[in-house]
């Protein structure tokens, strides 16, 4: 049987975890694996620095599991996580963190700005969100307009029981899907309540009818 690399089994590993949660592993100083989700991605490389204040540099330094809300001073995204060293003969040697979306902080509505000023919309009512022109708009069931937030940001702080991520440029509310089309290469075109059709691609396609069953 051929040697098990650390990079495979650690892939092998990860996929043990949810789509929605992010696993790093870390030595004694730096990151040696990072696998995104497709709910949140800290953008950590191979090689770079845990840096402190998160919760693995916590976890090495108390040598403790750790859990905890991490704003978004750090990585620039708020995150909730958990990290667990990892020890060899007794010594340190690292830290398995398991990244999850940060909850939305109590807010349920996104202020968006039209022409006329300020509207707020209740989460229930907006359709779907898109990234155009280096703003996101966000469309109701009556009004639209911009939001400063990335769509980034949004995925973390949206219901993630109705927003999903189905595009590099669209988020929807799963509740405002009237039918789902199937369209070239593995992809879907959807058609919302406020007729309007949403794309859904490739690289989220299968993690899309992962989340609504089909």
């Amino acid at each position: 049987m051929k040697d098990i690399t650390i990079g495979s089994l650690l892939e092998t590993i990860g996929e043990l975890f949810s789509d929605e949660i992010s696993i790093a592993v870390s030595n004694t100083k730096e990151y040696i694996y990072y696998r995104p989700s497709k709910r949140i991605d800290l953008k950590i490389s191979p090689g770079d620095p845990v840096k402190e204040g998160t919760i693995a540099h916590n976890a090495l330094v108390t040598n403790q599991k750790v859990s905890e809300f991490i704003n978004r001073d750090v990585f620039g995204i708020p995150y909730h996580g958990m990290a667990v060293p990892f020890l060899h003969n007794g010594q340190l040697e690292g830290c398995v963190t398991a990244i999850y979306p940060a909850l939305t902080d109590g807010k349920s509505v996104v202020t968006v700005k039209t022409l006329d000023g300020w509207i707020p919309i209740p989460f229930s009512k907006v359709v779907y969100l898109e990234a155009k022109d280096k703003k996101t708009s966000v469309y109701s069931e009556e009004v639209s307009g911009t939001h400063k937030y990335s769509l980034q940001e949004f995925e973390y702080l949206l219901p993630k029981d109705s927003f999903i991520r189905c595009h590099r440029s669209f988020i929807v509310n799963v509740k405002h899907i009237k039918e789902i089309h199937p369209d070239t290469h593995s992809t879907f075109l959807l058609s919302m309540d406020n007729g309007e059709r949403v794309p859904v691609s490739q690289s989220y396609s299968s993690y899309f009818r992962k989340l609504l069953g089909f």
